[in-house]
């Protein structure tokens, strides 16, 4: 067996008493809280002892049967997530439960902060999801621009420890939360088991610069974990690189926790790179082995193709095609996934296996 070594010694990160109170305080700028300095130095003492011990998680329980270590310690916020994925599994293969669409609104714009103005991606969602109602689907919205409108919604960035090993890339994510670093509220918990449950899913994003949405990007990348991942941290007790490393060594499974799901897309723009970020998002969700609905439920195009954004809703109001193209979209996508469920859909890369790394 190839042996791996842990490489170390980029800059270090640690903030002293001082740096770590002085950024602390940065929260409390309001002068609402200036009646409240006793208060703060109590919570600051104490979030600084949580830091300088780093206790990423201070509520475990022993992981218990099913684990291949049963007397370690799993976090109790894991474990919790962990366990809405299973039920969500289990909604997904009861075949007497309605089918579920889960639609993405990938774009950030809200008319409750900055912007001041609705999305034209989120006036596309409803058109999708009026389409999906009236075909007999469940659907859930996850709509993220929350993430940028709405109190305590985070989508914390990946740390890429599928790049270390992929045994150390646990399914659900372990890396948060985090309490020793403030790094809290985080959405996936909440957004994996609407994945696991669908049978479809459709992500309805704008074009920025080319690229997703800061927010898609975001789930994205936490989505890792989903493809390959390790469903067990005590097999690795937690983040411990080495043993992650020796496990994935000895012959890994790459475990595709989101196969067979069919997918759609609809991605729009004012003038550039709608085509290039559907291929992405089409390459990406195939790669994890999610099945395309059909060319009908790919979707890229323009809204109001250079011409002022001012009028861009105006724009898409007269464009009847582009509406109609949503909406054809979505029931691509709906009657896949009732032919997947009637047995009337193969998947073609059904009984094939990928090559696994040696």
């Amino acid at each position: 067996m190839v042996e791996s070594m842990v490489r170390t010694g980029m800059p270090p990160v640690r903030l002293d008493r001082n740096e770590f109170e002085r950024r602390y305080r940065e929260r409390f700028r309001d002068p609402v809280f200036s009646p409240l300095g006793r208060e703060l130095d109590t919570i600051i003492a104490a979030a600084w002892d949580a830091y300088s011990h780093s206790r990423k998680s201070p509520a475990t329980r022993k992981a218990g049967a099913g684990f291949a270590d049963p007397d370690y310690d799993l976090a109790v916020d894991w474990l919790k997530a962990r366990d809405a994925i299973d039920q969500a599994q289990q909604r997904y293969d009861d075949t007497g439960l309605s089918l579920r669409i889960l639609l993405i609104n990938g774009s950030s714009r809200s008319e409750h902060t900055c912007p001041g103005e609705m999305s034209k991606t989120w006036r596309m969602v409803e058109i999708a999801k009026s389409c999906f109602v009236e075909m007999g689907f469940d659907v859930d919205v996850l709509n993220l621009s929350r993430l940028a409108s709405e109190f305590g919604k985070q989508i914390h960035p990946c740390k890429s420890c599928a790049s270390t090993s992929m045994a150390l890339c646990h399914w659900p994510c372990s890396c948060y939360p985090n309490y020793s670093l403030g790094q809290t509220d985080d959405w996936m918990n909440e957004i994996y088991p609407l994945w696991v449950a669908a049978h479809g899913i459709m992500i309805v994003t704008p074009v920025n610069w080319y690229q997703a949405p800061t927010a898609l990007k975001a789930m994205i990348d936490r989505l890792v974990c989903a493809d390959g991942g390790n469903p067990d941290p005590s097999s690795t007790h937690g983040k411990t690189v080495s043993e992650a490393k020796e496990l994935e060594l000895r012959g890994w499974p790459y475990p595709r926790h989101l196969a067979g799901r069919h997918f759609g897309l609809i991605v729009h723009g004012d003038s550039i790179g709608a085509e290039t970020l559907r291929r992405s998002l089409s390459d990406w969700l195939t790669d994890m082995k999610l099945i395309s609905a059909g060319n009908m439920a790919e979707c890229d195009g323009y809204v109001g193709y250079m011409k002022p954004y001012a009028t861009s809703h105006e724009e898409f109001d007269k464009d009847t095609a582009f509406q109609e193209e949503v909406g054809n979209a979505a029931r691509a996508l709906g009657a896949a996934v009732r032919l997947a469920r009637a047995g009337r859909l193969d998947n073609p890369a059904e009984g094939l296996s990928d090559p696994v790394p040696k």
